[in-house]
């Protein structure tokens, strides 16, 4: 299987950005609605649908949701553009939909998606509500799993760009957990099969992007609902979409996520689950928070007459503004920073920090300042830089964000 060319030639074009509601996908879903394969599971908390798309004929069943956190849509991209593939011609999309079935929530959280919250309507984490399923989001999913009884799950999820794999000073823009199904964090035959899909996943990924994928912490919560279905013996893959350079529409790792999706699948159909690759996924560095958006370094700073040098780092919060997602910028640590690293840095080489208040960054405030009064910092980047970021990047989604 060419997974290379796959990826390039089934993307959903109308699906793009961050801000991803059920209104964006609903048409094509109704579209691809050839055969009853799309089916209104049930209501969210603000009696929007929640739909299911079944595809494939295959004894091997697969249950994958996205959107359990309504601000997380990179993997819904990724589903779409795996749907698309097994709705083709492909010959290979073919011998999938012969040999699995694959039972799909592609948003099981509208209202969150709609609000771009990680919460449901009642504020609640539906992540942290699969044993008591007040939601009715929750209760959907967990009467899918009953009824359906999978083989594999798979628990589509974004990460923030805080996470880099592991000390490489690359971000975690992969990364993946096999949860566990017990307080001891044990392994057995149904968390080795999951591990096992993950090896396979991962050595696809790190051709294409090496040192950037991670391992999610394995802490062992019943209430997550990948601890759950693990617990209950059925092989979970949390899947995280993270942070890929001068990505932050996440339109490359959409591209990732999807080749770890038909990596992880053919594996599956090419292999007898059996193997015992723990040692190779342990090998998967662990997510370690050691990243901000932003890093400033050697700036000075006057502290009423003592001038001192300092470093500061500085993360987007990302804000719904009428319909659209704004990344804006605030500062977010002051002080020495050696363990960490910024997506973007910037070498002040000793510039004065100035602003229109105090002449001090303070934390949670946002990020506009002047260095040397000369050079006027807007939004946490230098505005001579836009045009210089803009022309340097082959994506424009960095020029976007900051214009």
């Amino acid at each position: 299987m060419n997974v290379q060319q796959i990826i390039n030639d089934f993307k959903v074009e109308s699906i793009t950005g961050r801000y991803i509601t059920l209104e964006s996908i609903e048409p094509i879903l109704k579209e691809w609605n050839t055969d009853n394969q799309l089916k209104i599971e049930g209501y969210s908390v603000l009696k929007r649908p929640i739909y299911s798309y079944t595809i494939g004929t295959g004894s091997t069943k697969i249950l994958l949701w996205s959107q359990m956190h309504g601000n997380e849509s990179t993997t819904t991209k990724a589903l779409f553009d795996l749907l698309l593939f097994l709705n083709s011609e492909n010959q290979e999309a073919k011998d999938f939909l012969n040999h699995f079935t694959f039972l799909c929530f592609p948003m099981l959280n509208p209202d969150g998606a709609w609000a771009y919250t990680r919460e449901n309507a009642n504020g609640v984490d539906l992540n942290r509500d699969a044993q008591d399923l007040s939601q009715p989001e929750s209760q959907i999913l967990r009467q899918a799993f009953n009824a359906f009884q999978p083989n594999f799950c798979f628990n589509l999820h974004d990460q923030r760009t805080i996470y880099g794999a592991g000390t490489s000073g690359n971000p975690a823009t992969v990364s993946f957990l096999a949860p566990s199904y017990n307080m001891e964090r044990e392994y057995n035959e149904t968390r080795n099969k999951a591990i096992e899909v993950i090896v396979a996943m991962n050595e696809a990924l790190q051709k294409i992007i090496p040192n950037q994928v991670g391992r999610f912490d394995d802490a062992f919560n019943l209430n997550c609902v990948g601890d759950t279905f693990q617990s209950l013996g059925v092989p979970t893959i949390l899947f995280e979409a993270g942070h890929f350079q001068n990505d932050y529409l996440r339109e490359h790792t959409r591209n990732f996520l999807f080749l770890a999706l038909i990596s992880g699948i053919q594996h599956i159909y090419e292999n007898v689950i059996v193997n015992n690759e723990i040692d190779d996924y342990l090998r998967i560095p662990q997510n370690k928070v050691n990243f901000y958006d932003i890093v400033y370094k050697n700036v000075k700073i006057n502290y009423d007459g003592i001038v001192k040098s300092t470093n500061f780092a500085i993360q987007f919060i990302e804000e719904l503004i009428e319909n659209k997602i704004s990344f804006c910028a605030y500062f977010s640590e002051i002080g020495n920073l050696d363990s960490f690293f910024g997506h973007f840095e910037y070498d002040a080489k000793g510039a004065l920090y100035s602003d229109d208040k105090e002449n001090i960054p303070k934390l949670n405030r946002k990020a506009n300042f002047y260095l040397e009064k000369n050079i006027k910092i807007g939004n946490g980047l230098p505005f001579n830089l836009y045009f210089l970021i803009f022309i340097t990047n082959s994506s424009i989604s960095f020029f976007k964000l900051y214009q």
